[in-house]
Parts: structure tokens; sequence; C-alpha cells
């Protein structure tokens, strides 16, 4: 574990799972052992996080504790996400190496309210915004990878924070309404992503290398309609 994570993790509290399918509950503290990741249980088969009902396994963390149900909702089996307020959904579960598939789509964007993200290796204590790697989101930007509140990687060291680690090439995203298909594969420090079946990004050397996985609320109008986790073998 890098020197960030090993301070940062102070608890997860994990509800709502079944051991059946799913990960065994784990404790992080700021005492965790460098060899931390060997605590987790992860699933043996692939796992539907999303039940298409509730947000059994998901918790929020918004911005100034506005309250979740403004921004989050699911409605005739898919999450929506109105954009607003600022914050995030994330998972109770902390995860590490593995495949996910997410399935979305804009409802509609405009000016200043085209944005989301999809969040991997999610450190605690919940903040808007935490340490982790996001997925870009945004609008035309889906594949662009940017690293949060101190998180790096090889291919951004020396970027501003707030610089992204550009796509490999023009959007391969499906236009606005129709539902696009990001495949992120996190194996130990290298996270690699695919939009719509093309390889648009990959980051080596990630300083942070499990978490939570979570979606942004930062603007945009959205769907989710899957958001399957399969393990690596």
């Amino acid at each position: 574990m890098n020197k960030m994570a090993s301070a940062g993790f102070i608890l997860y509290s994990l509800v709502g799972l079944s051991t059946s399918t799913r990960a065994a509950e784990i404790t992080l503290s700021s005492s965790v052992p460098t060899n931390a990741v060997e605590l987790f249980r992860m699933p043996s088969s692939p796992v539907e996080l999303f039940n298409g009902r509730d947000f059994t396994g998901w918790t929020f963390c918004m911005r100034s504790n506005a309250d979740p149900v403004l921004a989050w909702t699911v409605t005739n089996g898919v999450i929506h996400c109105s954009g607003k307020p600022s914050g995030y959904l994330r998972t109770t579960q902390a995860y590490h190496n593995y495949s996910l598939t997410v399935e979305w789509r804009f409802v509609k964007v405009a000016p200043k309210a085209d944005n989301t993200g999809i969040l991997v290796h999610m450190q605690p204590p919940d903040n808007v915004w935490p340490p982790c790697v996001q997925i870009q989101g945004k609008h035309g930007n889906q594949g662009d990878l940017i690293f949060m509140a101190g998180a790096e990687a090889k291919e951004h060291r020396g970027k501003d924070a707030k610089t992204p680690v550009a796509k490999n090439g023009p959007s391969n995203e499906n236009p606005v309404g129709e539902w696009d298909t990001v495949k992120t594969v996190c194996d130990g420090n290298r996270v690699k992503v695919w939009v719509n079946g093309k390889l648009m990004n990959e980051a080596t050397e990630c300083s942070v290398t499990y978490g939570a996985i979570g979606f942004q609320s930062e603007g945009g109008e959205f769907e989710i309609r899957k958001v399957l986790l399969e393990p690596l073998k």
C-alpha cells in the first residue's frame, strides 16, 4: 500500500452484501498492514453491483450534506442522476483486480450540464472529491483519465491536477440518448478503459490500486442500467 492510501483509510462500513455472491466484509483503518490487499475476499464469479431495484450495497456523499434523493433515484430498473447537487454514489464494498462494465447514457446535455464520471479505487474518508481514478464521463471526453485529490500514475506525473491523461483519439461515444458501454479493467496498478469496444486509455504505476467504485453527480443528467463486476483470474 502506498503511504497516502495507508494514511487515508479509516473505515468502509460494508452493508447489504450477500456472502454467497459478494466479498465478505472487511474493515480498513489507518493501521492496515502493507499486505492489506490480502484482506480482500473477492467474489469468485461475476456480480451485478446494481440490483435493478434500489441502492442496496451503495451509499452517498453529497456536497454540503445535501439530500441524496435530489440527485439519485431508481426508476423502471435504472439509476437516474439529475446531475445536481454535486456528489457521488459509491459501493459500500472495496474491490481490487477486476473488470467493470457500465452501461449508461445521457438523458440530455447542455452547456455546463454534460459531466459525470466513473470513480475507481476510491479512498476514504468520504469527501467531494476523494483520492481516486476517474474515468471521465463528460460528453465527448469519455475515456480521459483524471487523477483526483493526490492520486497519481506514471502517465500523469508532472501534470496539473486538473489535466487529464487524454484518451487515444476521437470520442467513441454514441449520440446523446443512446446507451454507451464503458469497460474498465483494474489490474494491479494498471487501469485500462474501453468505450463501446474501443481501447481509449491506459494508466500504469497508479498510486491507488483498490477501493470503492462510484459515480459522480456533476451536472449531467444520465442513467445507469448495468454495473457488472468480474474478478480477474
